[in-house]
Formats: structure tokens, C-alpha cells, sequence
């Protein structure tokens, strides 16, 4: 491990006695991904993601001091301003900043609580000044939000950067480069530092830095923290992360001990009879235009549209594709699904059976149209579910999780394809939970978001298909009576040929751990 005080510290020689004394018990070693870090200067937003109790945010404090170290001399000073901000006031107090007096106490310099600012002035043994303002800032507060559109500022460390949303960092892009002025030479240093622990594959985190890459953005990985070349270890007990990892599941030990993209449930999941590893299909499976497309769908700002076909070897439900949008209003999903719709793959579909949720048959106050409406204005011809009873609409679905085809495959399995149904079945669909003492409680109510609106897109499905037949204490199998026949418009009749097995690649179940 490289040591910050042979380049850094060896420069700065207080005159505050007080400081000397804190400055001389400094000792910062920093490991190796973490001193790649604090050496780039160059990239404008860098961010470094690793396991818990890696030193990510050591690192990320001992970047902003380096660069405030850095700053040209304007008359003798070395004035800068960096802001540390994080998402609520609770974690910013209680985590950020004892991190940061736990290298740089408050009598290092001037703490002002009031306005949550440390500034700190030390003497250089090159007789320049350092003057340095660091602001601290959280999410939680709508004046602090105000204030930080406001902030003329050298640069900024976003610290656990996965709790704080893309919007901020796109504003505060902004903000930065502003300070010291450029009538007393500009910021020599005008970067962004994001430090965080692993989010999911949906976070913008990942998009940007994995996916979109833009020019002047780098991510310092660090390694498993059960790898044999695991940091920070020197600093934490020798039993920290077998002890962390105890009761833990595979997903969590995954994101906060082996440093991987991935998701940890944290509410209670709507669907705990779903199984990732039975419920996925390993390859992508095929539509056969044979077989009827049953197309479910959920309405509101945020419409969802799931596809599915059933095997009639036995009666499997295949899901096979999404439409999932976001801020949408009917007129424009409906224009998604007839587009979806009339893919290669989907166009040659003999039968289409679409139903949704049934309060899509209430009409707008604007033009007085239902999204039923607007869909079939659209070509698009589709039937309100028989219900909207959530226990029944639940277990339409939980049903097909928990048995078997006469064949031994599970009755629904899920194609790659259907990327946020399937997160949402694996957890993210889900009861909020309360922020209360005690036992752990929840909402009664589904959280609604992105996965949502696609989960019960499948509900509705299952129900047009007649599967809550079982719920319901009526005969099994499909429920002709309310099985809506489709208009002409999605009815594509023609001399079908035999079927002894549809188009479907799909491996028997196994575990791909």
C-alpha cells in the first residue's frame, strides 16, 4: 500500500498547534485501487465501487484534501470550495462526516454546525496558504436542494452514490469549476468523485459508467472482498466479513461482500414462491405463431405491456417479451405496443388475446376516451380483466410458481427477454417496509414503481388466460366465460399446421451458480 504522507503530508506545517498535533498522527496507507484513485486528476467524474469497508470513503476525503492541496496560488492562497454531499441529513451526520473528522477533526479548522461547512486554513512549509471550504450537504432537505443549485464550487464528492438520483449529479456538473473565480485564476482541479457500494443492473450508475461510458468518466473497481487480493483488510477485524456474511443471502453477500452489481430486497416481496434459477428460462425462447400471444396490460403514467404463449405439451406458461415506459400517457404507449406488435417476430401471430386492468375502462375528463378507447383507435383491440381483486390477481400468478407440468418442468418460466418482469418477480415487486422500532412491518399495499406496473400487466394476463379458476373454486383449466374473443383486427385466422413442439429453446432447469 502507497502512503499518503511521504508526497502530501511531508508539505504542510502548521501554525496551529492544535493541528500540528493532528496533522502529525496522520498515517493514511491507501491500497492499491485506491491509490490509482487519488493519482487520477485528469478524469472529470470518477467514481470507485467496492464491498463494504473497503476504504472507498477514505479514499474519497483524501482525494478532496489532495486537490485542495493542489489549487493554484492566487496573492499566497490556495482557495477552493468542494461540497460532500449525501442522501439524507441522518446518514450525512451519522456516517459522512464522522468519516471525515476521523481524518480531519474539527479543530483542524473552523466547524460551523449551523451551516454545515468545515473550513479548514493550513500553512504550507512553501509559505502558501491553503484555504479550503468544505460543505456539507444532504438530499433530504428541500433548502439544502435549493442551496446546492446555488453553490459556486471547485469540485464534489457524491458519497454512497446509488442512493442519490442522476439528477443531482447532472446539476451539480454545473455547479463545479466555479470557484475560486477566474479573475484570481480558476479552479486548477474542477472534478466530481462518486464513491458507492454496488447498485443493480437498472441503476443509472451502471448505465453510465458500464453501458454509455461518456468521455471524462472512469470507474476504479475493487476487488471481492473474499479475493485473495482483498483491501482494507489491515484495517478491520480478521473476522469482519465472516461475521457479516453470517444469515446473509447469496444476492447480499454478492453485492456488499464480493464488491458485484446486483439486488438486495429490502422489502417483503410480493412473490416469495418465485425462484430465479426454476423460473428462468436459460436461453431465449421463441414465439411459435402457431400458438395464441396472450398480451397483458397495466395502465396509468407508466403502462406495461407483458407477452406470453403456452406450451401445449403441457400447458407451460412461456412469457416472452415486455413493454415497459416510463412518464407515458396512453396515446403514446398504445404506439409502443402496435410497434411491438408488429415486430418480425409477433407479426405472423394467428391468434392475439389482450386483456388489462380493468380500471382502464374509466373514461378521461380531457377527452372523455378510456385507454381502451385509445388502444383500439390504435388497432389495438383489447378486454378489461373480470377483476381487480388483488389477493386474486396475486394468486393467479403464485399458482403457476408453485407446480410442476405433468412433463416436471415448472408451469412458468420466463425468458431472458423480460428483463424488469423478471426483477420484479424476483423481489422488487414488493410491500414497502415501515421505518418503525420492532419487529419488521410493511405496507399492505404493493410499493408502486418501475417493476410494478409490469408484474401486474402479468396479473391481468393470467386472468384473461382464465388461472384464477383455482382461487376462485371453479373448473380448472381455462375459463372459457371469460375469455373475450379478439376483434377480426387481431384475429389472423389461417390453415394451422400439426404441432408437436413449439419453437422453444429451452434447457431443462438447472442451477447456473
Amino acid at each position: 500500500m502507497a502512503s499518503m504522507t511521504a508526497e502530501l503530508l511531508n508539505t504542510i506545517s502548521s501554525t496551529n498547534a492544535a493541528a500540528q498535533r493532528d496533522l502529525g498522527i496522520i498515517n493514511y496507507q491507501a491500497s492499491k485501487t485506491c491509490w490509482a484513485f487519488l493519482e487520477d486528476d485528469e478524469t472529470f467524474v470518477k467514481g470507485i465501487m467496492g464491498p463494504i469497508g473497503s476504504g472507498k470513503s477514505v479514499a474519497s476525503c483524501w482525494n478532496l484534501f489532495k486537490w485542495a492541496q493542489m489549487q493554484d496560488v492566487y496573492k499566497g492562497v490556495r482557495r477552493s470550495r468542494w461540497a460532500i454531499i449525501r442522501n439524507t441529513y441522518r446518514e450525512l451526520e451519522d456516517t459522512t462526516l464522522q468519516t471525515w473528522f476521523d481524518w480531519f477533526p474539527r479543530d483542524l479548522g473552523l466547524f460551523r454546525e449551523s451551516k454545515m461547512s468545515h473550513t479548514i486554513r493550513i500553512e504550507n512549509t512553501d509559505g502558501t496558504t491553503m484555504h479550503a471550504e468544505f460543505l456539507f450537504r444532504a438530499l433530504d432537505r428541500p433548502d439544502d436542494i435549493k442551496k446546492l443549485l446555488s453553490l459556486e464550487l471547485s469540485g464534489a464528492w457524491i458519497n454512497e452514490a446509488r442512493e442519490t438520483p442522476l439528477a443531482i449529479l447532472d446539476m451539480l456538473q454545473g455547479r463545479v469549476a466555479r470557484f475560486p473565480p477566474m479573475r484570481e485564476g480558476g479552479p486548477t482541479i474542477s472534478n466530481i468523485i462518486l464513491d458507492t457500494n454496488p447498485p443493480d443492473e437498472d441503476h443509472w450508475f451502471y448505465k453510465m459508467f458500464e453501458e454509455k461510458k461518456p468521455a471524462g468518466w472512469k470507474l476504479y473497481k475493487q476487488p471481492s472482498a473474499l479475493a485473495p487480493n482483498a483491501e482494507n483488510l489491515d484495517n478491520l477485524h480478521p473476522k469482519y466479513y465472516q461475521r457479516l456474511m453470517a444469515n446473509k443471502t447469496d444476492e447480499w453477500i454478492k453485492v456488499y461482500v464480493r464488491g458485484m452489481y446486483g439486488f438486495v430486497k429490502d422489502g417483503k416481496p410480493i412473490y416469495p414462491e418465485y425462484n430465479d434459477t426454476v423460473h428462468v428460462s436459460d436461453d431465449f425462447i421463441e414465439y411459435n405463431p402457431e400458438l395464441t400471444l396472450w398480451v397483458g396490460l397495466d395502465f396509468g403514467l407508466t403502462p406495461a405491456a407483458l407477452l406470453a404463449q403456452r406450451d401445449p405439451l403441457d400447458g407451460q406458461w412461456q412469457i416472452l417479451d415486455e413493454v415497459v415506459t416510463d412518464d407515458m400517457g396512453a396515446e403514446r404507449f398504445s404506439e409502443e405496443l402496435n410497434r411491438k406488435l408488429r415486430e418480425a417476430e409477433y407479426r405472423d401471430a394467428t391468434e392475439i388475446q389482450i386483456f388489462g386492468d380493468p380500471s382502464g375502462d374509466t373514461r378521461a375528463e380531457t377527452d372523455e376516451r378510456t385507454p381502451y378507447d385509445i388502444l383500439a383507435a390504435n388497432d389495438i383491440h383489447a378486454s378489461p380483466a373480470h377483476t381487480n381483486d388483488p389477493v386474486i390477481r396475486r394468486e393467479a400468478v403464485a399458482h403457476q410458481l408453485t407446480r410442476l407440468t405433468h412433463l416436471g418442468r415448472p408451469r412458468l418460466i420466463i425468458s431472458p427477454k423480460a428483463k424488469m418482469f423478471r426483477k420484479g418477480m424476483a423481489g422488487r415487486y414488493c410491500y414497502r417496509r415501515l421505518k418503525v422500532s420492532g419487529e419488521e412491518r410493511y405496507v399492505d399495499k404493493p410499493d408502486k414503481n418501475i417493476y410494478s406496473h409490469i408484474c401486474e400487466a402479468g396479473q391481468y394476463l393470467m386472468l384473461g388466460a382464465g388461472e384464477d379458476s383455482h382461487v376462485l373454486n371453479t373448473s380448472s383449466g381455462m375459463s372459457k366465460n371469460r375469455v373475450v374473443k379478439p376483434s377480426v383486427n387481431h384475429t389472423r385466422r389461417r390453415k394451422k399446421k400439426p404441432i408437436s413442439m413449439p419453437v422453444v429453446h429451452h434447457k431443462s432447469v438447472r442451477s447456473r451458480r
